[in-house]
């Protein structure tokens, strides 16, 4: 497999996790944020703009 068919998945994989916590962030108390916060960071180096955008922080 290619590099760049192995950074289409990865985007891909990334797309569907950010899509599954925008989902789930409306149940969730201030915790779970925080949690939701790290990961974000963990995954991508433009975490950042994510975290503004979802009114995180």
């Amino acid at each position: 497999m290619s590099e760049r068919q192995k950074e289409i998945r990865r985007r891909r994989k990334r797309r569907a996790n950010y899509s599954a916590m925008k989902s789930k962030l409306n149940k969730v108390d201030a915790t779970t944020k925080e949690k939701f916060i790290a990961k974000l960071r963990k995954m991508t180096p433009g975490a950042d703009d994510l975290i503004k955008s979802w009114e995180l922080e």
